[in-house]
């Protein structure tokens, strides 16, 4: 593993850890890693905005999330570098693809599971995406992915917990 595949991981499991031991490591690839939490159970491919415009409130993410328990698959979840404004949605765009986000505060999820399914097939014929939206003071919020590595890491989470149902 590079030093810059290591910081990675340990960036990923830093952003959604209070118990960053209870993850298994699936695999970091390019900009994404791959993780299972044995606890939940679950599995989840995520990553960290390769650039955010203006400040940051949160520590931003994009996952794909599955629960194989409560038969979840390819759930999709944004985390905004900072709060949206009440009444705003969240614009993903992934190459010439646009979907309208569900959510509130800091978070965002596809509307219903084709959206999702939609979302992860447009995720691997692109090279970044980019998630838009305005904060309460009108301020233009953009945090931006890079792909590289999304569809291997978004299907090593899928096997992780495919081989725990």
């Amino acid at each position: 593993m590079s030093k810059r595949a290591a910081a990675l991981a340990l960036a990923l499991l830093a952003a959604l850890a209070p118990a960053a031991e209870a993850r298994d490591s699936l695999g970091v690839f390019d900009a994404w890693g791959a993780f299972r939490d044995p606890q939940v159970p679950r599995c989840y491919a995520i990553a960290q905005p390769d650039e955010v415009r203006g400040s940051r409130q949160y520590r931003p993410f994009a996952s794909i999330g599955y629960w194989p328990k409560r038969g979840v698959r390819g759930q999709f979840h944004l985390r905004l570098s900072r709060a949206m404004a009440k009444g705003q949605a969240v614009t993903l765009t992934i190459g010439i693809r646009r979907f309208r986000l569900t959510g509130g505060g800091g978070d965002a999820w596809a509307r219903d599971k084709a959206m999702d399914a939609s979302i992860i097939a447009a995720m691997r014929s692109a090279r970044e995406m980019s998630a838009s939206s305005q904060d309460a003071r009108g301020n233009t919020i953009r945090d931006l992915y890079l792909l590289k590595g999304a569809a291997t890491a978004t299907d090593a989470a899928a096997l992780g917990c495919a081989r725990r149902s």
